[in-house]
């Protein structure tokens, strides 16, 4: 095991991380959908840091789910492991953020283990997917499980790119370079960690239990995410007790922007005042 001090390793419970930061608070991501569970590049982290802004304050462990996970696992079984970690390695509690699939786990862990979380942000997540969403993810898991990659990818980064009618003529282009790189650069030898995964948020919907989640809350989002609606924001901010909404205009999945640090900066330092 890995020193959880290193840039990018595995806690002694087995979730993989990727470190970044300096500062002298602890936050954890549970980090979204991804090929596999494991430490991701260098090259990766840099292009893709959603979080740069609280580098300073903050030391931030972007977590994915175990390697190895059995068929059947579940968002809670996942979000146990969350638990396991966060005790060991950090005493609790502590600031998480929950990005897209990343969520749909910590709303499991934010209400069954509510000593754990100080402050949850849900990142452009909901208490559950839309039905076109789980559509197109169990689409990507299935094509996943035959390793037609480059398909699978194609289908799930569909959603993520600008609309068609912005990107006219080169959507498809761009759309299959990408999946063709990804398919030939980041195919794992077993799907199973991500079928798993989405056979798991498949079966997610949390909705009834949305009360049960004590923690400060800010839901934050795009008006124009593919995998959820507007709807679906509102009433997963609605359906905790004690949660702020914030929703940007154009925005798709995840959703960033200049305002976006600032926003979840001001939400975790609220209760530092």
């Amino acid at each position: 095991m890995t020193n959880s001090r290193a840039i990018a390793g595995y806690f002694r419970s087995g979730l993989p991380y990727n470190r970044s930061g300096h500062g002298t608070r602890p936050l954890i991501v549970f980090q979204g959908l991804l090929p596999e569970n494991k430490p991701q590049p260098k090259l990766l982290v840099r292009f893709v840091r959603l979080y740069k802004f609280l580098e300073q304050k903050y030391t931030v462990y972007e977590v994915l789910r175990r390697p190895g996970m059995p068929r059947g696992y579940a968002m809670k079984d996942m979000a146990d492991d969350y638990a396991k970690m966060i005790r060991e390695e950090f005493g609790g509690p502590i600031d998480v953020i929950g990005v897209s699939t990343g969520d749909s786990i910590d709303q499991h862990f934010a209400a069954d283990h509510p000593d754990q979380v100080r402050r949850l942000v849900i990142h452009s997540s909901a208490y559950g997917l839309s039905d076109e969403a789980r559509r197109v993810q169990m689409r990507g898991a299935h094509l996943a499980q035959k390793r037609r990659w480059v398909k699978a990818y194609a289908v799930m980064l569909g959603p993520l790119l600008p609309d068609r009618r912005v990107m006219k003529y080169m959507y498809t282009p761009i759309l299959w370079l990408a999946s063709l790189l990804l398919g030939l650069l980041a195919a794992p030898k077993d799907p199973a960690d991500p079928v798993i995964t989405i056979e798991a948020e498949d079966g997610h919907d949390f909705k009834d239990r949305l009360g049960e989640i004590l923690a400060p809350t800010l839901v934050i989002a795009g008006e124009r995410d593919p995998y959820y609606t507007q709807t679906l924001f509102r009433e997963t901010a609605e359906g905790i007790g004690n949660a702020r909404l914030i929703i940007y205009p154009g925005m798709g999945h995840p959703a960033s922007g200049n305002q976006f640090g600032p926003d979840v900066l001001a939400f975790l330092e609220q209760a530092r005042r």
